[in-house]
């Protein structure tokens, strides 16, 4: 007679050997690829027909390894934004794929946006798959580096032989939920610049300035009032001594859209910080923002500001940055006047004509307003400063965010902007230029597309840019904010992502 811890065995051995075949840590890789360039391309959705969601990580690559699918034909739908995978007869987007341990498989996939995805710079899990696999990311840090697990917003200077990088609101994986008095990092120069640095084409490798517990610190820690503290307009100036500084501007927020506070910060090389140095009332109309942009001309040496229009400058003077009433706005309104959309203060001459100018203590007319104006008959159609328009269909664009840098390869100034209210609320990037910094802007075309997901505040870098600005390189915020989409993108939600764009793509230009 068989005993009972016998007959238990056997049993159990009957159940391992009738068991589906394991992927015993062997993955199925699969590859999905640019069908232009053949780069893996990083955030491709595979979707199974049971709903098992995978998205392809910085190399393109996913690792399957589901047991119960070794050696099963499995079928993916394929979906990423900006791009596309032919339809089959059914109107099904995706692909039957042989699963077995150890495999491999590549897919191509249609690029539909002129930009070409890169890969993700911030956030965990970069190269997750890739690791898995046993494959050799590019950058140091694949899979975790700061502890920091997503950050909105980027903002970056190049000081003292360093690129420096910022961000806003950080999140982390433990508890409290993150950062919320801005981000830092540095990364060395690219061979490009001289430095030892990473090829943009490959990553950027971060190191975080990091608290105690290893976590991504605050860089513009400000007493007072709870909130967020937002900095924007990071650049760099020599001081009176001709020491060169780090200067930004900074907004204690209560909320979204309420201000405690406001002022410029600078950098503090010793503490590693920044910390206010000026602070001016809340209603002041003109500072430093965005993403500035240093430009030499026959009238002296000025910042400029583009939000994403350059309307806003002042001289490249230390103490001038300093003093908000030194600032400038290229305006038609009168000087001194503020935006009044039912009774707007309109600069025209004697014959009616209307006149722009770089005006102090003036506020600038923004492209929204501007259209209102228009709509209102107080501003006639070829009076307008901006006609942002699709070079295709001559669909007016409204551009929310971005920045502007001469490209010596097009020999104009170059746009990138985020449109606001378009097929998606905030996920289309646009590509613009103009032949001097203030317009016209004309003529744009979109480079990126989402389909229901936000990517904004987007910044080329122009140090990163080879062949004299022949491709650019720009990054913008993947997050579902705003979006309306329900579920966020595993890894990639409310993280930076690079792409780079060829100025020779002769979608580019314009007639």
């Amino acid at each position: 007679m068989i005993r009972l811890r016998e007959r238990v065995w056997i049993l159990s051995l009957g159940l391992w050997c009738s068991a589906p075949a394991s992927f015993a840590g062997e993955p199925f890789r699969i590859t999905v690829v640019d069908s232009i360039s053949g780069r893996g391309v990083p955030l491709v959705e595979l979707t199974t027909v049971n709903g098992i969601v995978h998205v392809t990580d910085s190399a393109g690559v996913v690792a399957f390894d589901e047991p119960g699918l070794a050696h099963e034909d499995v079928f993916f739908t394929i979906r990423s934004h900006g791009y596309a995978y032919p339809i089959d007869g059914f109107g099904m987007a995706g692909t039957k794929v042989h699963v077995t341990p150890g495999g491999k498989t590549t897919l191509k996939i249609i690029r539909v946006n002129i930009a070409e995805r890169l890969y993700r710079i911030t956030g965990a899990g970069i190269y997750r798959d890739s690791i898995i696999l046993g494959d050799t990311p590019p950058v140091k840090a694949p899979l975790l580096n700061g502890n920091v697990f997503g950050q909105d917003s980027v903002q970056n200077a190049v000081y003292r032989g360093k690129i420096y990088w910022f961000w806003g609101d950080t999140a982390r994986p433990a508890y409290p939920l993150g950062n919320f008095a801005m981000s830092g990092a540095t990364s060395e120069p690219p061979p490009s610049m001289g430095g030892s640095g990473l090829d943009p084409s490959l990553g950027v490798n971060l190191t975080y300035f990091v608290g105690a517990d290893g976590f991504s610190r605050g860089m513009c820690p400000i007493e007072g009032q709870p909130g967020p503290v937002w900095c924007d307009g990071v650049l760099t100036i020599p001081d009176e001594s001709g020491r060169e500084r780090m200067l930004c501007h900074f907004a204690r927020m209560k909320d979204l859209g309420t201000m405690y506070e406001q002022g410029f910060a600078i950098y503090n090389d010793d503490k590693e910080i920044f910390e206010p140095v000026a602070r001016f009332p809340l209603d002041a109309i003109l500072c430093m923002r965005s993403h500035p942009v240093r430009v030499k001309e026959q009238h002296g040496d000025f910042w400029y500001f583009p939000s994403p229009f350059p309307l806003i400058r002042c001289r490249a003077e230390y103490a001038a940055l300093l003093d908000v009433t030194q600032y400038e706005a290229f305006t038609c309104l009168r000087p001194g006047a503020r935006y009044n959309p039912e009774h707007p203060e309109l600069d025209r001459d004697a014959a009616g004509a209307i006149l722009y100018g770089w005006k102090k203590n003036t506020a600038p007319v923004l492209q929204k307003e501007q259209n209102e104006l228009v709509h209102k008959g107080l501003l006639k159609p070829d009076e307008a400063l901006i006609r942002l328009r699709d070079e295709e269909s001559g669909k007016p664009v409204l551009g929310h965010a971005g920045t502007v840098f001469w490209n010596e390869y097009r020999g104009k100034w170059v746009m990138i902007t985020q449109e606001a209210w378009g097929t998606s609320m905030c996920g289309e990037i646009w590509f613009a230029e103009a032949p001097t910094l203030v317009g016209p802007w004309g003529k744009a075309r979109k480079i990126i597309t989402h389909d229901d997901y936000s990517f904004y505040n987007v910044a080329h870098h122009p140090y990163f840019d080879p062949e004299g600005g022949r491709v650019i390189y720009l990054e913008g915020t993947y997050t579902m904010a705003f979006s309306g989409t329900k579920t966020p993108t595993a890894r990639y939600d409310y993280n930076q992502i690079m792409y780079r764009l060829d100025l020779s793509d002769p979608r580019l230009k314009f007639e």
